[in-house]
């Protein structure tokens, strides 16, 4: 808002702008004598900048691979008493993010140019006695060797593992 007003004030004036924009003038004058005199901003401004500074290092001298958690404890550690809330609203502002672990692991090819199964049952799963009407899915769970596929059969009258 405030680069609007510094663009059309030449034009029409900082109050009728404001007046049009719904905010007060007096809160486009106090963010330009911020800008001004960096001495007049809020104490958690002023923190945020030094705390930006100190994080930005920590994450830096770490190859770049940390994230809010060990930059938090670092900072800890360092004597820096910070909330880890802080370390990452901060580390978003700046772009910064850690490196995960692990392969991603992509489960499903999307798309229409694959031949889908018709739908036999119209979405309508009920059954009135056993072994009428069975359905399946696979899925996927995660070991300490890699990812292993699991395929279940289901009987829709019992809700009971048939295969």
């Amino acid at each position: 808002m405030v680069t609007f007003v510094d663009s059309n004030k030449a034009e029409h004036g900082v109050e009728p702008i404001c007046r049009q924009i719904q905010i007060a003038p007096s809160s486009y004058y106090e963010y330009k004598a911020r800008e001004r005199a960096p001495d007049r901003l809020s104490d958690r401004i002023k923190r945020d900048m030094r705390l930006e500074l100190d994080i930005q290092r920590v994450w830096k001298d770490n190859f770049r691979v940390y994230g809010a958690r060990k930059v938090w404890r670092q900072l800890l550690r360092e004597g820096m008493g910070v909330a880890r809330c802080t370390v990452e609203r901060l580390m978003k502002k700046l772009g910064m993010q850690g490196v995960r672990r692990g392969k991603k692991c992509w489960t499903t090819l999307s798309g229409d140019l694959l031949d889908r199964l018709t739908d036999k049952v119209s979405r309508q799963f009920v059954a009135i006695q056993p072994n009428q009407l069975w359905v399946a899915d696979i899925t996927f769970v995660a070991t300490w060797m890699g990812f292993v596929y699991v395929a279940f059969i289901t009987d829709v009258f019992a809700r009971y593992i048939v295969g």
